[in-house]
């Protein structure tokens, strides 16, 4: 994303480095006004020369009033750019780090672009914008007198030695200061997912426990950078300091010597302590930049999300190809989905069974495109989900998982898949759902608001309202993983006509169950067996099967690979 920051960020950081031109070459005028005071009025007792340098010291210090402002405002601006601009593809990447087996590789990505936003807004960045213009003031200090020039010129090196050194000594302590704080702030997400069983199960003073001692390392990792960058903080100041009180005796020196008059000596001890303050805000701030550093170099490394084809298809009928797919968790030799090849026409309904283990839930997020095989593919109307758009695709394809989340939010956003809501649509999708009576009566129909993860409903209120967001908008792929695991029998009644009303429709179903009543709304049984298809032909010849298996009589499997059709004879595969 590294082309993303620069495009951005380049016209605001020039107009940054404009403002800071201007408000530095300003900075020059209160040091040159007490030069003209000290040696100019002073010595004519001029009224009219002191009221012409006063009136030029105002106007100077109005401008470095509007340059400070409008860089500041400039900076503000490229932290709200780049936090509109990365946000939505770096919270899309996190989506989809997170659907992935181990969740999100960089579960902080939206806190690095939040920790950029707030550098370029802080008081670091503008030192950072400062330091470089130290040149220009040796450059008038050298002007006034070579010895001043050079005294001036070894403390700044001085300065920026400490500042490598500070570099050096700090970075290591802060990145392990930042990862304490992380993993401590991880421990707290995964207590609070997990309060229901913490609470339970008695396990409120163990879990803090451990918390504690994520948070010890927290507090013992800042003690010691806090002591390391008191240290340096203090060594800077010192030294800034004393190099002004060495200016003054210097420039006192030269005076006695009629080297150099007062004025110089004033005006080239005010130019010193100017040109070093941004060295010494650039030690004080340098954890910040240090963070924003390491966040910019983690943002820069994450991938651009790719929707696939940018060209529009039409609307899929809902055939399903699913070809030699192959698929394991990233660094285990054993594949879960092992060569499973089928092909399911558009408008039947396929049901998947099978042990638990077996791989039924992998294999449906292969189908849906949540997760990309090792090899092997799965086509919609003979296009691969891997390489389609994910937005046109989404319009096509309901999904209802095995663990219902819902957000927070009225019953209707979340039927509307938290987009803009159509009512007409949102009614459609719960009346065939067979839940639009249920959200009637609740407290305020579909205007009802519930929780975090649907706090306030239960389980399968919850898995039927999920069920109604699965079919909203029409699609013509739905995928539903054991949709009746939480259902009464109220609920598994609405849920046998939901699939008969997509079948009429000529919606493809695919769904995963383990009662048998929902297997009888089923075309096509699909029997899964350690990650292989070992049985798939029409639903009554494999449930006969599976019960001559189950009485003894001759295995369910497994026979001759099965590559499509769906009222074909029994057929095994390998």
């Amino acid at each position: 994303m590294s082309w993303l920051f620069t495009r951005a960020l380049r016209r605001y950081v020039l107009l940054a480095g404009a403002a800071s031109l201007v408000l530095n070459l300003m900075a020059l005028a209160p040091s040159l006004f007490m030069l003209q005071v000290f040696d100019r009025v002073f010595a004519s007792s001029s009224v009219e020369t002191l009221t012409m340098l006063s009136l030029f010291v105002v106007l100077a210090l109005a401008v470095m009033w509007v340059m400070d402002r409008l860089r500041a405002v400039t900076l503000a601006w490229a932290g709200s750019v780049l936090d509109r601009q990365l946000g939505p593809e770096v919270l899309a990447g996190l989506l989809r780090g997170s659907a992935q087996p181990g969740g999100a590789h960089n579960q902080h990505t939206l806190r690095d672009v939040g920790l950029l936003r707030n550098m370029l807004g802080g008081g670091a960045i503008m030192a950072v914008f400062d330091a470089p213009w130290l040149p220009l003031y040796l450059v008038v200090i050298y002007a006034f007198d070579p010895a001043m020039a050079a005294l001036s010129l070894g403390g700044a090196v001085l300065l920026f030695v400490l500042v490598l050194i500070n570099e050096r000594l700090t970075n290591a302590p802060i990145q392990a200061t930042t990862l304490a704080s992380r993993n401590a702030a991880r421990f707290i997400d995964a207590a609070l997912r997990n309060a229901e069983v913490i609470a339970g199960m008695g396990m409120g003073r163990a879990v803090v426990a451990r918390w504690q001692q994520h948070n010890d390392e927290v507090l013992e990792a800042q003690m010691r950078l806090s002591r390391l960058q008191a240290a340096l903080q203090a060594s800077v100041r010192l030294l800034r300091q004393g190099m002004q009180a060495g200016m003054v005796a210097l420039g006192a020196w030269l005076v006695l010597r009629d080297h150099a008059s007062p004025g110089i000596m004033v005006a080239a001890t005010i130019l010193l302590g100017k040109a070093l303050q941004p060295v010494e805000q650039l030690v004080s701030g340098w954890r910040g930049l240090v963070e924003a550093r390491a966040a910019w170099a983690r943002l820069s490394s994450e991938p651009l999300r790719h929707d696939g084809s940018r060209v529009a298809l039409p609307a899929p009928d809902g055939k399903l190809d699913v070809e030699r797919l192959v698929y394991g968790l990233p660094g285990q030799r054993v594949a879960i989905i092992k060569g499973i090849s089928f092909s399911q026409a558009a408008g039947t309904c396929l049901g998947i069974v099978g042990p638990s283990g077996s791989g039924k839930t992998t294999l449906l997020r292969l189908m849906l495109g949540i997760w990309q095989p090792q090899s092997g593919c799965v086509r919609l109307d003979g296009a691969d989900l891997a390489k389609l758009d994910t937005d046109h695709l989404a319009r096509y394809i309901g999904y209802l998982p095995q663990d219902v989340e819902l957000f927070a939010g009225t019953v209707a956003d979340n039927i509307a898949r938290m987009g803009e809501v159509d009512s007409e649509a949102v009614v459609a999708a719960a009346r065939q759902a067979g839940v639009h009576d249920l959200i009637l009566r609740l407290p305020e129909g579909y205007d009802t608001r519930i929780g975090d993860a649907g706090a306030g409903l239960s389980g399968g209120q919850r898995q039927r309202i999920a069920l109604a967001r699965a079919l909203y908008g029409d699609p013509r792929l739905v995928v539903l993983d054991e949709p009746n695991s939480n259902l009464d029998a109220e609920g598994e009644s609405a849920l046998l006509q939901a699939l008969a009303s997509l079948r009429e429709r000529g919606c493809t179903v695919v769904m995963v169950g383990h009662r048998p009543s929902a297997m009888r709304a089923v075309d096509t049984l699909a029997v899964l067996r350690d990650g292989a298809l070992d049985a798939y032909g029409p639903r009554d010849q494999i449930l006969a099967r599976l019960a001559q298996a189950a009485q003894g009589g001759a295995p369910a499997g497994p026979a001759a690979p099965v590559v499509n059709v769906v009222a074909a004879p029994v057929q095994k595969v390998n």
